[in-house]
């Protein structure tokens, strides 16, 4: 290569790297001033107190939210009592107060407002000659009540604009502390909603699998105890006590077992096809959310169809989302009563429920665990007419944050 090139070339790499320069301060100015980087701290601190008080209010938590919140109020020392003013945690310093933010946050408690102890009312030891305030702020949830009790010590005398900061992060506190209980209550409710499918599995199911148990014990011993087995694993399975959710493999595994047992009462007059994409079997759903289709298509569907039918079960993977019907070619239903009163309608009727108004148990129910997990996307959808049977489907979306086994 000739000098002149590589003259040339090495003024080119210099003007590149120039620009590159440029452009990269003229960005870093741009994204990066004084005001940007505290904002973007402040988010990043708030983020991090968040993760704990998401699981509620306790002494681990509050010891992993202590030191971000001491952060977001610029105290010396920070306190965290529970709603009765027992100290959780302590972070920083000045912990020789702790029992006067104690004193303080009862009263803060029993008048749910904020308490300000001045120098002059504090007791201090000589490594806390400086301290200038105490400052106790109830942590207030609407329609609870107090939920516990903030306490900052300040070097400073308290100003508006600092007491305005410290209600904001017990405010702050306070919705992430709302929100943990909103998901324990959401979670006693979806258990409330799985023992309700228990309830209306156990009558009707159980009663009519011991019979056809007690039909082979006679004439074919060897069937009985097969059938036996999977009466055993089925309700083993429906009546389990872990977790909220499963796999889609799981579901599939303890509906095998409910179309066998079924299938041994119906004989032939119970066709089973099923049609799952491989890719797709791990995907996450509410526990129990296929039984009740499953069971319907069989008692409401093909159980009223002398000739008998068939039930089908498909899943399908289509994107992000998976798709499950089930499907029955038995009497169907009127299409009116899906419109006229939703699902709800269907399982509750007025006054004495019909045959079809009973035919769809647990649909509601599915739906509405379905809605709360996923989003209101993700209900389920019914296709039904008389005499050209039932087929109802739900979307489960393949990855959904917090939904886990």
């Amino acid at each position: 290569m000739s000098p002149a090139v590589v003259a040339l070339l090495s003024v080119l790499i210099l003007a590149v790297a120039g620009a590159l320069t440029a452009v990269w301060m003229r960005t870093r100015r741009e994204v990066t001033t004084p005001t940007e980087r505290a904002v973007h701290a402040a988010l990043h601190t708030a983020s991090l107190a968040a993760r704990p008080l998401r699981r509620g209010l306790d002494k681990n938590s509050a010891a992993e939210a202590a030191p971000h919140l001491r952060e977001l109020t610029g105290g010396s020392g920070l306190g965290l009592a529970d709603a009765s003013g027992n100290l959780l945690a302590w972070d920083g310093r000045h912990e020789a107060l702790s029992d006067q933010f104690h004193d303080a946050a009862i009263r803060a408690i029993e008048g749910e407002r904020r308490v300000l102890v001045t120098h002059s009312d504090l007791v201090r030891g000589p490594s806390d000659h400086h301290v200038r305030a105490l400052i106790a702020q109830p942590l207030l949830i609407e329609d609870i009540g107090v939920v516990g009790v903030l306490g900052i010590v300040t070097s400073e005398d308290p100003w508006p604009g600092m007491l305005g900061a410290v209600t904001e992060v017990a405010r702050y506190a306070c919705s992430q502390i709302e929100l943990a209980d909103l998901d324990a209550s959401r979670a006693l409710l979806d258990r409330a909603e799985v023992r309700a499918l228990r309830a209306q599995i156990s009558p009707h199911f159980i009663y009519n699998a011991l019979n056809t148990v007690a039909s082979f014990v006679r004439t074919d011993p060897a069937r009985a105890r097969e059938l036996i087995l999977e009466f055993a694993d089925f309700t083993r399975y429906s009546f389990r006590s872990a977790g909220e959710f499963t796999l889609l493999a799981d579901e599939l595994r303890n509906i095998d077992r409910y179309l066998t047992l079924e299938r041994a009462r119906f004989g032939e007059a119970l066709n089973v096809r099923l049609q799952i994409a491989p890719e797709v079997l791990n995907v996450v759903l509410p526990f129990l959310a296929l039984q009740p289709l499953v069971e319907n298509a069989v008692r409401h569907g093909i159980s009223s169809k002398p000739e008998g039918g068939t039930v089908s079960i498909v899943a399908a993977d289509e994107g992000p989302d998976c798709i499950i019907s089930v499907e029955d070619d038995g009497v169907g239903m009127d299409p009116e009563l899906l419109r006229s009163g939703s699902l709800d309608a269907i399982e509750s009727g007025s006054g004495r429920p019909s045959a079809r108004e009973a035919a769809h148990v647990g649909l509601a129910n599915v739906d509405d665990r379905l809605r709360a997990a996923f989003g209101n996307d993700y209900g389920l959808v019914v296709e039904t007419a008389p005499g050209a049977g039932t087929k109802v489907s739900m979307r489960v979306p393949k990855f959904k944050q917090g939904i886990h086994v």
